[in-house]
């Protein structure tokens, strides 16, 4: 079956992706919580032990990133921010529930006008932008691993009048400042789901914060996490795992807590699943509403490439069916399942 029939027949499809929900927490509960936590642990010394922060960057960043940009650029809202928005009544529009979120993270961060402020892993550049004007006297970089992202940062900046934002593209994995940089805040906006060795990634974030400043340097994260539970998103999981998670990882809420070898917990907070739910649905009403756009966009990209058209087709209906599949994971069981942590660390003295 086609994932273009499985969309038209919408209506059949978001049971089947709850019913594989109720099947990934059947094989994650071990039975006890001895037996769960000492999976846990296993699952962490694991990923200690692992010689690379990441694995299939390349990959991951083909299927979310590189894809062409007027093509998401027309799912998501005015802010393009890719990741979880936040709905306090659950009467926001995407556009408020955007402004929202990234309100949260100035507040959360503690951020103000005069800082080096570092947005590592900076997608299609929402948060970097959004500092940028609303910090103007500050300095704001952004590390990814796209050059398309940074075409579009780029450009948008210079549309916007913004000169106090400069976008690098770097992998993580390998990438260093050597000292020649330091900065006041680091904020992760969904990107520590694609890495591996957090003891290695957190020693690398405090190595970036600044060491000598009149108060601590702070790196806030957001991830979205499973309440309790670890695991990777591996090749045999499925459709989702192999077409927009190659590499990735679902964090528990937990998690970070076990890797203050070079930074210390400050804070942490929750945000139900709903919010992700209700900015996925929001995605797919935006695709949806730009169909014929999107569809066109996609098409042109797939014979830029030496493709055929019908793989553009192919790319849109994907999307289709990861915003739904997004929207009914993270809505399971009132939203208590799946959803979304937020972390405050300063650097060790």
């Amino acid at each position: 079956m086609s994932v273009g029939h499985l969309c038209r027949t919408r209506p059949r499809l978001r049971p089947v992706i709850r019913a594989l929900c109720r099947q990934r927490l059947r094989e994650i509960d071990l039975g006890s919580f001895e037996a769960n936590y000492a999976a846990k642990m296993k699952w962490i010394e694991s990923v200690r032990a692992r010689s690379k922060i990441a694995d299939l960057t390349e990959k991951a960043n083909q299927q979310h990133y590189e894809v062409t940009t007027d093509f998401m650029l027309s799912c998501m809202g005015p802010c393009a921010k890719y990741s979880c928005c936040l709905y306090p009544t659950g009467k926001e529009t995407l556009a408020e529930a955007e402004v929202l979120m990234l309100e949260s993270y100035c507040e959360k961060a503690q951020l103000r006008d005069g800082l080096d402020i570092l947005d590592l892993g900076c997608g299609w550049g929402s948060l970097s932008l959004y500092l940028a004007h609303k910090y103007p006297k500050s300095r704001i970089a952004g590390l990814f691993n796209s050059s398309t992202q940074k075409i579009h940062i780029d450009r948008t900046a210079v549309t916007r009048g913004l000169t106090n934002v400069e976008i690098i593209t770097a992998d993580v994995n390998i990438f260093e400042f050597d000292g020649s940089r330091h900065f006041d805040r680091i904020l992760s906006i969904e990107m520590f789901e694609h890495m591996k060795n957090y003891k290695v990634l957190m020693a690398k974030v405090a190595s970036w914060l600044r060491p000598d400043g009149p108060e601590d340097a702070l790196f806030f994260v957001h991830i979205f996490c499973h309440h309790t539970t670890p695991y990777h998103f591996e090749e045999g999981d499925g459709w989702m795992a192999q077409t927009f998670f190659s590499g990735g990882t679902m964090p528990s809420h937990d998690l970070l807590l076990y890797f203050q070898d070079d930074l210390t917990h400050l804070r942490s907070w929750f945000i139900n699943g709903k919010h992700y739910s209700q900015t996925s649905e929001h995605w797919l009403q935006a695709q949806d509403a730009n169909a014929k756009a999107g569809l066109a966009e996609l098409e042109k990209d797939a014979i830029a490439k030496g493709l055929d058209k019908e793989e553009g087709r192919k790319a849109f209906y994907r999307f289709r069916v990861f915003y739904i599949a997004v929207a009914e994971f993270f809505g399971l069981n009132g939203g208590n399942e799946w959803g979304v942590g937020h972390y405050l660390f300063k650097r060790k003295s």
